[in-house]
Order: structure tokens, then sequence, then C-alpha cells
């Protein structure tokens, strides 16, 4: 069984619907309480999809009251006419991308059709009801938990599972290490999956800034542990360890002990590129198995160029302290 909690949501729908009640209660509106389901229906998880919500719905109820006052006041308020009316709304919606609105617009066309008289009285009632009931989804919308402290946490879970990660290469180079269980790999991508989706909650909750420097920092991650995912095989069926196989350890060494969230991409490239001289400066290998080691260790370090690549294209984030 889940534990009970209440959500932000939960909580944001449950102050909308009192407000949209109560502002209608106070002005003695007919229909009042239906401000709350126009309230309810409105509330969504980010600042962006509140807006467009809102736009779907005040289009869709303005269409509806449109429709109503011409088939209810000039031809008749029957059951006939109101599917009539249904039959109508429907592919208009559909057309003017609103269908979402529909919903919403029922409720304000059950009340022209419950009183059966389209006054100018009851046109101010009614837009009255969408004021309340979509202004205040607006406002309470407009108040989005900062998710930064957790997004932080997300990055450096991320950055552990990387050094973890990258130490366990530096085992097995040094000394055939194989014990691993590789679960900082599962971790990392589960990780970045929540990340992203966090992030991305992020960049629809403002309404000006297109981007989210962590979101690109994520998708940054998330393209490099591809790449990890990619090596680990090259590196962990080396059929022999190889004397090239320190040079390539100490270099993966420095490497992990330096994950962080700004940008010194460039400075491992310079590193890498001593590594590659160094390494074409050995011995030529002696036998088969060498061979392959060699070939497996220099497919590895290419493989680390296009990682660190990645992360050169990235700007590096200002974690403030």
């Amino acid at each position: 069984m889940k534990r009970f909690s209440i959500g932000y949501r939960t909580l944001k729908t449950a102050v909308g619907v009192a407000l949209a009640v109560a502002i209608g209660y106070y002005f003695q509106l007919d229909f009042y309480g239906s401000a709350a389901i126009l309230t309810i229906l409105c509330i969504q998880t980010t600042k962006k999809k509140s807006l467009h919500a809102v736009y779907t719905r005040v289009v869709a109820s303005l269409i509806v009251l449109l429709l109503a006052y011409i088939l209810f006041e000039w031809i008749s308020y029957n059951a006939l006419m109101l599917g009539v009316l249904i039959l109508l709304l429907v592919p208009i919606l559909v057309m003017l991308k609103v269908a979402a609105g529909f919903v919403s617009s029922a409720v304000i066309l059950m009340h022209i059709y419950t009183v059966q008289h389209f006054t100018f009285d009851l046109l101010l009632n009614e837009l009255a009801i969408m004021a309340i009931g979509y202004g205040v989804a607006l406002a309470v919308n407009m108040n989005m938990p900062d998710n930064t402290r957790k997004m932080e946490q997300y990055r450096q879970q991320i950055e552990n599972d990387y050094r973890v990660i990258f130490s366990e290469i530096v085992k097995y180079l040094r000394n055939g290490d194989a014990l691993w269980d590789g679960r900082e790999l599962i971790h990392a991508a589960e990780t970045l999956n929540k990340a992203k989706a966090l992030a991305y909650l992020e960049v629809e909750n403002h309404l000006t800034r297109k981007e989210n420097l962590y979101y690109t920092y994520f998708d940054m991650r998330e393209r490099q542990l591809e790449i990890i995912e990619r090596v680990l095989p090259k590196v962990t069926t080396l059929p022999v360890i190889v004397e090239q196989s320190e040079l390539v350890a100490d270099f993966i060494q420095d490497l992990g002990e330096h994950v962080h969230s700004g940008n010194t991409a460039s400075t491992y490239r310079d590193k890498l590129d001593v590594v590659r001289a160094e390494f074409a400066s050995m011995p030529l290998p002696k036998d088969h198995e060498t061979f392959q080691a060699m070939a497996g260790l220099y497919a590895f370090i290419e493989e680390m160029d296009e990682y660190l690549a990645i992360k050169q294209s990235f700007k590096g984030l200002d974690i403030k302290k």
C-alpha cells in the first residue's frame, strides 16, 4: 500500500477550488460552483501548459456561447438541438486546435441549456464564471516549486557514478580486476532519465527562456554515458595487460578524479594527445595477443576523445556554493 501523501499539484488544486468558489459566491453568481470545475480543468504541471490550457478553454467557451445563442435562441431549446450543437462544436474545436477545451465549454453550454433563455445577464454571468475559473487556475499555477536543489542532487549522483565507473576501468587496466557488477552504469542511466524529466519541467516553467543549463548538462552526460557503455567491452576484453595499459590507466584515473560540471575538456584532450604520442613511441607488438590489446586500447583512446569532445561543446554549469 502506498503511503498517504499530498502532492504540490493537489495542493494547488485544492487552493484554487476554494478560491474560485469563494469568489463566485461573493459576487452571487448563478452556477458559481462551476467556476471551481473550470479551475480544476486548467491546473497543469507547468506554466506553459497552464497558459495553453487557459487559452484553449477560453476559445472553446466563447465558441460555445456563440453557437448556443444561434441554435437555441434562433431555433429551439431541446435535446435534439443540444445534440446538433455538440456535433458542430467538436469539429470546430478540432479545426481550431482547441479540442482540449471541450469539457470546459460543455460546462458553460449546460448552464445556458438549463436556463433556456439567453439573456445579457446570463452572458455576463457566464463570462464572470469563466474569468474566475480560468483566472484562479492561472494565478495558482504561476507558483511553481524551484527544482534547482533536486537537479543539483542528481548532478552530484551522476558525477559520483562516473567517478566509480572510471575507477573500475583503471582497476581492470592495471591488474585485470573484473569483479565490478556495473551497478553504477544502471544507476547513472536511471538518474539521468529522472534528471532530464525534471530539467524539462524547469524549461516549461519559464515563459521566456527556452533552454535550461541543467537540461543541457544532463543531455551531455547522457551522450557521454552512451560512449562509456560502448567502450567498456573494448577494455574488459583485452587479451593481455600490456605496457600501454598503465599509460591509459593513468589518464583515466586523472580524468575520473576530476569529473565535475565545469568545462576542462580541452585540457584533457591535450593530455590525451600526449598519451597518443607516447603510445606511438612504444615498441611494436611482438605477438597477436599484444597487437589485439594495443588495438583495443587505441580504439578506447579514440572513444574517450569523443567523450571529451561532447563535454567541450558544453559551456559548463555555474554552481553557486
